[in-house]
Order: structure tokens, then sequence, then C-alpha cells
């Protein structure tokens, strides 16, 4: 008995150290159910999830910051008069002349930006007008019917806006520079298809001011309670663009790779929110536009500078289920008739030019142009409409524009000055899409005959009126 017990004790004392070691050799194994641990393996596993997470949380971020939107309109257009070029110079002629018919793509919009962070972000819009690339061939009516090419901006497509931004104190004052949007104006500041009820851009204000607006510059401006401001330095339009029919509509085009920037001018505007529902804006442009160019004139034009300056005042009312728009323009244009005469003695052709690409007519010394327009929302009485958020303004819309209300040759162009009416209808059936159907009458002032006929040699014939009808899709929106 007494051999047996220190043999089992020792028997013991052997297994209990053989499980310590293989504990010991493998601490994966859990000492009572011999089961492996998984713990290096759920580490490694772990590990992958967070890096996909990382990932994933990366390109959220990068999304959450990007944002891509746009606009445009298809337009198709029947006009009750006549399309000769010559249609003013020979009113009488031209009365009886069939419609005629288009369809068009005025503008169709991309903008992408992103913010970087910090304060930082950057924003563009590529845009293509009409369809094309930015050349067309046009009749002009000023110069005897003459076919033109013309490139009215460097490039196949027309970069309005690519700039970047700086944010200072809460958005209450900014840098931005770059390609930036020249809000001169209520159809340059306010100028996607939801802002106006007619189908085209309103006509007064595109006319007589580029539109959109657009050129390279260095803009401050900010938020202050109920006050947005903004200033801006540009290079100065070129008066060799200028016309009797648009005015300086075509001023801040270049034909080249660069905009020519020997001038430069200044541009600003404020608006006001302190009224629920309405806003009121004013806005205007200073710069000398002539030297602009290439082209060096001699000392005969020594002290000539094309000034240029514009004023405008410009309202939105938003209430009551009513939106009432209403702008006032005016421009003054110095050294029209030395420009005038300046682009005229430098528009000839010849072996060794294809063809000046700017304007060669006269140009007015002052233009105005005025407008208000008037909708209301006639499903807002509808509850079901209403509750669906659809909705259908029915507008009416009057204006007057003038490219040479004053000037030398204002008796040579009164056909410039012209009025407007337009009614019709604005159809959304969700926030971002519009269907606008608009009946305008274009019409001018009748001369003063003093009870003379036409058979008279003294009779002035009379501008016929341009009715038309227009229907349109447009879209306006965030996609991302």
């Amino acid at each position: 008995m007494m051999t047996k017990k220190p043999i089992m004790t020792a028997m013991l004392a052997c297994g209990i150290t053989m499980g310590a070691m293989a504990q010991g050799t493998n601490a994966n194994v859990d000492g009572t159910t011999g089961a492996t641990y998984q713990v290096r393996e759920n580490t490694d596993k772990e590990k992958k999830t967070d890096t996909k997470d990382c990932k994933a949380a990366k390109l959220i971020d990068a999304v959450s910051r990007l944002h891509i939107g746009g606009y445009g309109e298809a337009v198709m257009t029947r006009n009750y008069y006549s399309q000769s070029f010559n249609r003013y110079k020979y009113p009488e002629r031209y009365k009886d002349d069939p419609s005629h018919g288009r369809f068009d793509l005025p503008h169709v919009c991309l903008n992408i930006g992103y913010d970087f962070g910090k304060g930082w972000t950057f924003g563009s819009e590529i845009e293509f007008e009409h369809g094309g690339n930015g050349t067309a061939v046009e009749i002009e009516a000023e110069e005897a019917g003459e076919y033109e090419a013309e490139v009215e901006k460097g490039g196949e497509v027309n970069l309005e806006q690519f700039w970047i931004n700086k944010e200072f104190w809460g958005g209450k004052f900014n840098i931005k520079a770059g390609e930036i949007i020249v809000p001169v104006g209520y159809s340059n500041a306010y100028h996607e298809p939801n802002k106006f009820f007619t189908v085209y851009r309103p006509e007064g204000e595109a006319t007589i001011m580029p539109n959109t607006w657009h050129q390279v510059g260095l803009s401050l401006w900010g938020r202050l309670k109920d006050w947005r401001y903004e200033v801006q330095l540009l290079s100065g339009l070129n008066s060799e663009s200028f016309t009797a029919e648009n005015f300086a509509h075509y001023g801040a085009t270049s034909p080249y790779e660069f905009k020519v920037a020997n001038n430069y001018a200044g541009a600003f505007r404020v608006d006001n929110y302190s009224v629920k529902g309405l806003r009121i804006g004013l806005s205007g442009y200073y710069g000398y536009t002539f030297r602009n160019t290439l082209r060096t004139p001699g000392s005969k034009y020594e002290n000539v500078t094309g000034a240029l300056g514009i004023i405008a005042l410009d309202f939105t009312l938003d209430r009551w289920n009513w939106i009432v728009r209403g702008n006032v323009d005016y421009a003054h244009f110095a050294d029209a008739d030395a420009i005038s005469a300046y682009n005229q003695a430098n528009w000839t052709h010849h072996k060794y030019q294809d063809g000046n690409p700017h304007h060669y007519t006269n140009i007015g010394s002052n233009a105005v142009c005025y407008a208000i327009e008037a909708g209301y929302n006639v499903f807002s009485q509808i509850r079901k409409l209403r509750e669906k958020n659809e909705k259908m303004y029915v507008f009416g819309r009057f204006e007057h524009y003038n490219t040479m209300c004053s000037g030398t040759y204002k008796s040579m162009y009164k056909y410039t000055k012209k009025y407007r009416c337009a009614f019709g209808v604005n159809y959304s059936p969700i926030k971002e899409i519009t269907f606008k159907g608009e009946y305008s009458y274009r019409f001018f002032e009748k001369p003063k005959n003093n009870g003379l006929t036409s058979d008279s040699p003294l009779y002035v014939q009379p501008y016929n009126n341009e009715p038309s009808l227009s229907l349109s899709v447009t879209y306006c929106g965030k996609f991302l």
C-alpha cells in the first residue's frame, strides 16, 4: 500500500504537468472544452472591415461635397410675320408674308461644384446655346443682307462659370475669382428658366446687355442679415462688337482664345430681403470699351474712351400665390458717333482678310428697357393639387426696349423702339419641371402721317406687328 500511493501521486502530478504544458504550448485551446480560440482570425476580419468602412466613409464624404445640377429649355415657336432681313427696311413688301416656325434649344447647361472644406468651394457651368458650338451663320439686316459666319466665343463649348470661392465669417464676406456671372440687371442675376414666365428670356434686357453676362474677374460678395452685396473687377467690354439693334449685347464676347483686357471695368449688385416675400435689387456697371481690341487706333481717336455706364433696378414679389417681377434699365454710351465711324472704317474685306469678327454699324448713345410681369397660381385654390404641390401660373407681361433711344442715327433705326405683350401659362407637375405656353405680340410706334394716305410720297409705312405662339419644356434643379 505504501508503494502504490507514491506511484499514483507521481502519475497525477505528471498528468497535471503535461496538461499545463499542453495548455502553454497551444494558448488558443480551451483548457476545459478543448475548443480552439479564433482570436487572431477575428482580428484580421475586423481590420478588413474597418478598412472598408473607412473607404466607404471617405466616399460618402466626397459625394456629399460634390454638387451636380443644371437647367435647359426645348422650344417650339410659330412666328406670324416675315422672316426677311429687310422686313424693317421695306415693311410694305413683307406684310403678307407667310408664317414661319422654329425648333430651338436656347440653353442647355450643366453645373458642377465641389466643397473642399474650410470655406473653399469650386463652381462651374458648361452651356450649349441653341444646340451649337459657339459659331453661327447669320444674315445681317444692318449689313445689306450679307451672310456672316460669326465666332461669338473662342472654343467649341461655352464655359459660363469656372471659379474658386473662399468664405469668411460664415458667408458674410467671400472672395471669388475666375469666370463669373456679372449680375447687372434682373435677367443676368436670375437667368434660370424657372425665374421668368416667358418661353425665351426677357427680351429687353437680353437685347441691350450681354446675356448671360459672364467674364473672367474678381468678385467680393457676402450676405449681411437682410442684405446681399457684390462688387466685381472685370475686363472692359469691346465697343467694336456693339450694334444698332443690340447695343452692348455682343460686347463681352471674344473671337480669340482669350479676352482682351486693355481696359478694366467694375460692376456691383445689392439686394434687400427685409420684407417677407419681396426682393429689391440695384445693380450697375461702368468701364471704358474703346481700344479693348488687338488693333491700335490712330491719334485721331486719342481722346475717345467709349465709356459705358449701366444702372438697373429690379424686384420680385413672391407671396399670396402671386409672383410679380419688374425691372428698369438705362445705359449711356459715350463717344457713340466717333466709335460708329471707326467701326465702319475698319470692316472692309480684302484678299488678306477672311472677315472682320466684329460689327460695323452705327451705335446709339443711350439704350433703355423696362418690363413688368405677374402670374397667379390657380392651383392654389384646388386642395388636391395644392397638396401635391403642383402649380399652374397664368401670367401676363409687358415690356418696352429701345437700343437707340438717342443718338445722331436715331431716325435711321426707328424699328429698334419695340413694345411687347405676352400672355400664357406655366405648369409645374414637380418643382424641377415646367411646361410653358405663350402668345406674344411685338409692336412698334406708329409713324405720324398727319392724315396722309399710302399714295402720298411723304407717307411713312408703319412697321408690321409681330405676333407669335411658343411652347416649351424646361428643367432646373440639382441631380446630386
